[in-house]
């Protein structure tokens, strides 16, 4: 696909409930005949061979891999491209993930006459980059923000308020942006509207949560239960994820208080607190679900939470 004369579009194949129609690699001229590709996805041979094939219509050659972060649906291609163009690998300055180019918050990406500035937007993950391209006024926004539905933001490895701030961020900052090429979905034509979604998206939640902790106890699978009800079952896992962002920011700002509860889960709270993801999703996909929900965090233990009195509900 693409989205403008200087920049394509090449989905990898693997759809998922968590990837929607695939990943999202992107491939920006800079310049001089040097391109920088942008998450070039899993490590999906035939991917690679499509990303090669895309860059020789354009007329120029890969001088970087840039990594918005690195999930396993955004960064394992990186080693593939790298040993067929000898492009370096760039990404957080955050990250242990094998990188050559550490990138910090207002660094411009070493590519090209048009070079892409890296934009620290931790929240999904801590190590999460933003990539703008100021000529055609493009947000690369990784999982930030995608073409269509809402992130998941999971501890450990995730935050809300950082991710709130980051999307705040984008809106004060990059108001004259023109396009939003997130890393799952289609490109989005009205970036202001859809960082305001998102933003009103998050406080709503947080209002539905406090609202459902006002005069009464309850845990996160209660809380699954009553926020999620219309949603499908199969989802409540990563809804329960959802929730413990949420809380954590809660009790950490003393508008919610927690307690752990003398007795072992049972069945229902096990399946949602700690499910088998490869009975849900399937093998293919159980290691991108994991690592997308912190799943290394165990939840054995059931807490219930409620309300202090310095809680107000946000409008």
């Amino acid at each position: 696909m693409v989205i403008t004369g200087r920049i394509s579009l090449v989905r990898a194949p693997n759809p998922s409930a968590m990837t929607l129609s695939g990943t999202n690699t992107y491939i920006v001229d800079c310049g001089a005949g040097e391109a920088v590709c942008i998450d070039p996805g899993p490590a999906i041979e035939r991917h690679v061979e499509a990303i090669l094939a895309r860059v020789k219509t354009m007329h120029c050659r890969i001088a970087l891999i840039a990594l918005t972060h690195t999930h396993p649906d955004h960064a394992p291609a990186a080693a593939l491209l790298k040993a067929r163009t000898g492009a370096p690998v760039a990404a957080s300055a955050r990250t242990e993930y094998p990188h050559d180019i550490a990138l910090r918050d207002g660094d411009e990406l070493p590519a090209g006459e048009k070079p892409l500035v890296a934009i620290e937007t931790p929240g999904h993950t801590f190590d999460h980059l933003v990539f703008y391209d100021r000529p055609d006024k493009a947000l690369f926004t990784g999982d930030t923000v995608l073409g269509e539905g809402f992130v998941v933001i999971a501890p450990p490895n995730g935050a809300m308020r950082p991710y709130v701030n980051s999307l705040q961020r984008l809106l004060d900052q990059f108001a004259d942006a023109r396009v939003i090429c997130g890393g799952h979905g289609e490109p989005v034509n009205e970036p202001r509207a859809k960082l305001q979604e998102y933003l009103d998206h998050r406080r709503s939640r947080e209002r539905e949560l406090l609202a459902a902790l006002q005069g009464e106890e309850r845990t996160i699978p209660q809380l699954v239960e009553a926020i999620y009800a219309q949603t499908p079952r199969a989802l409540w896992p990563a809804a329960a994820r959802q929730m413990l962002a949420y809380l954590i920011a809660l009790e950490n700002e003393g508008r919610v208080r927690s307690r752990e509860l003398p007795r072992a889960l049972d069945s229902s709270e096990h399946a949602i607190l700690n499910p088998e993801w490869e009975s849900i999703v399937g093998p293919e996909h159980a290691r991108t679900v994991e690592e997308e929900l912190g799943a290394m965090l165990r939840l054995d233990v059931l807490r219930a939470y409620s309300a202090t009195e310095r809680t107000i509900l946000p409008n």
